[in-house]
């Protein structure tokens, strides 16, 4: 156990610059800064993200895994364009790109799809990239980087068909996996780490089933408009042209609900305000979440978060 902070007082810095550069980046764009909750009477649904939660008088609290709720309620009332910068939690994750307890800055623009809110995050990167690291930037579809990097569709080919070609690049994987998680480990541990490090690469039009919040676009096969921006292998960001249907944002809270009780995880109450804020009419809207850890440890060479913190959860 140590008293000192793990980042040294230069990316400390460092730090501070790169907050100002992105308050300073919205300002220009006319981008209003706002603040929400850390502590809701809703957690997320989502069987991948687990939450922090305190029992209190007033009733069980949960810390927030992101301000993205709180905010679409904020729009739905009229705000307009917003971001935040915000300390998150979530359980279970520490590690070399993880700390339970992390910076996130996130953004919605109203009128803007995804395609555009790409345009806008790659400024932003740029903007606050004052030595120039990420030198190119690639955009390509989901399916365009499974089938150039892993050789499967990502559209077509079923969980059997995805097994195989995992054990064929060498995955060894103890078993079973549905699609959409072979889909994931091909995506981490193929085709992402094949990016050079000196480029931006943008991902989008995700498969249907990997939505989360994202509308999906009809069409053969249908896609969910959202994206995925990575710094060589490092992820960045993860945005969407926001669901606005209240009744499909319920079927799919009720779906993860679902999912977590099979996965024998416990039970996580819904957000009702957000549902009741969607239902009064959540402008057409994009949004992004872009982890300020993680762009820090890209603009500065780190390939640990534990030194971009000063003090992570071993130190806190």
């Amino acid at each position: 156990m140590s008293w000192r902070p793990g980042a040294p007082p230069a990316l400390l810095h460092r730090r501070a610059r790169l907050l100002s550069d992105l308050r300073a980046f919205f300002a220009r764009h006319g981008v209003l800064e706002v603040e929400t909750p850390y502590l809701s009477g809703a957690g997320t649904t989502d069987p991948q993200v687990g939450s922090l939660s305190l029992d209190l008088p007033s009733g069980r609290r949960f810390l927030h895994t992101s301000p993205e709720f709180p905010m679409k309620r904020l729009l739905a009332a009229g705000v307009g364009d917003c971001y935040q910068v915000a300390r998150v939690f979530r359980a279970d994750e520490a590690g070399r790109h993880h700390n339970p307890e992390f910076t996130l800055l996130e953004w919605y623009r109203v009128g803007f799809d995804h395609h555009r809110l790409m345009d806008e995050v790659e400024a932003l990167v740029r903007a606050v990239d004052h030595e120039g690291r990420a030198a190119v930037t690639r955009r390509l579809t989901y399916a365009q980087a499974l089938a150039d990097h892993a050789g499967v569709d990502a559209h077509r080919d079923d969980a059997p068909a995805l097994a195989r070609r995992a054990r064929e690049l060498g995955l060894a994987v103890q078993g079973e996996l549905d699609r959409d998680a072979w889909l994931d480990l091909l995506l981490s541990t193929v085709v992402c780490p094949a990016f050079p490090p000196n480029r931006l690469t943008l991902i989008h039009d995700y498969p249907a089933s990997q939505a989360a919040l994202a509308r999906v676009r009809p069409g053969d096969p249908p896609v969910a408009e959202r994206f995925e921006l990575y710094w060589g292998a490092l992820e960045l960001a993860n945005g969407f042209h926001e669901l606005g249907d209240a009744a499909e944002q319920r079927r799919r809270f009720e779906a993860e609900r679902a999912a977590r009780a099979q996965r024998g995880l416990a039970d996580v109450p819904m957000d009702t305000r957000l549902l009741q804020a969607l239902e009064a009419g959540l402008p057409d809207c994009a949004g992004v979440a872009l982890g300020v850890d993680r762009l820090l440890m890209a603009l500065s060479g780190e390939d640990d978060i534990r030194r971009v913190l000063a003090f992570d959860t071993t130190r806190a």
